[in-house]
């Protein structure tokens, strides 16, 4: 089985969105699917079959002050406005085809991390509801969001603890992977201040926490390399934008672009992964 492996990255994601927009256009179906925050987000479209979905909604909304502005965080406690970007937009403004997305019969993992311990937890996106507090948990960056509770638990943003989940993908089953990066060839994360002001925030009230940002990027460096062992070994088929992307792009000509680069990519290795998933 092939799996489909998605990095988030707020508005790189569009890269992401435009390769599963490719992959529409021809029919390219996945029966595995993991990813974290606006990777996994932008494959609920993918998986309803709506083409051009993402890019719809973003164009339209990014710059509303209802999805993301201060006064949201000075409101509510999160930079992203959660209910219109949860609810509103799913449910009223560009409605999500529901139907088709829990008809799909394969799996969908999004990748969360536990706020009190850490840990990894890959939760099933198909039981999510019209509220996507799934999504809501994966997307949940400290800092732009309030840690989000399901059933009980406190959840963050899975690219916290992990940002390219593909060792999931391999431990579920899969022996091959397509995995869509959201920044380019040759990208080395360093430690940012943002991170270490962040850690001596968080680490009073989640402590388990603290660590991840400060070894984030030694993680992110580390799986990076991997990728490229599996790519070398013929075990992965990688998809990156040609460029470094603005996480929070307001152009919306940009944004076509880098949707637009996400569709190029897939065109030009289109022959390579429909042999891989033969």
């Amino acid at each position: 089985m092939t799996g489909l492996v998605l990095e988030g990255g707020t508005l790189r994601g569009l890269f992401s969105a435009g390769v599963m927009d490719a992959f529409l256009e021809v029919g390219i179906e996945f029966l595995y699917i993991v990813g974290v925050s606006a990777g996994i987000a932008n494959a609920a479209s993918y998986v309803s079959k709506q083409y051009g979905r993402t890019l719809d909604y973003l164009q339209r909304y990014r710059n509303d002050k209802r999805y993301m502005s201060m006064r949201n965080f000075l409101k509510d406690g999160a930079y992203f406005g959660l209910d219109f970007a949860f609810n509103t937009i799913p449910n009223e403004l560009v409605p999500f085809d529901y139907d088709t997305f829990h008809a799909y019969e394969g799996t969908i993992l999004a990748g969360v991390t536990s706020a009190k311990t850490g840990k990894m937890v890959y939760l099933d996106e198909q039981k999510d509801t019209k509220t996507w507090d799934i999504l809501r948990a994966s997307c949940a960056l400290p800092g732009y969001f309030p840690p989000i509770e399901i059933n009980g638990q406190e959840y963050y943003d899975g690219g916290l603890r992990c940002s390219i989940p593909y060792a999931k993908a391999f431990n579920d089953g899969c022996d091959k992977a397509v995995i869509i990066l959201t920044n380019p060839e040759g990208y080395i994360r360093k430690l940012k201040l943002s991170y270490v002001a962040m850690a001596n925030l968080i680490k009073h009230k989640y402590p388990a926490l603290e660590k991840l940002f400060l070894t984030r990027y030694l993680v992110y460096n580390k799986q990076i390399n991997h990728i490229k062992e599996l790519e070398k070994s013929g075990r992965a088929i990688v998809l990156r934008p040609t460029r470094m992307l603005n996480s929070f792009e307001k152009n919306t000509d940009t944004m076509r672009d880098v949707w637009q680069m996400g569709k190029d990519a897939a065109a030009e290795k289109l022959t390579e992964i429909k042999e891989f998933l033969r």
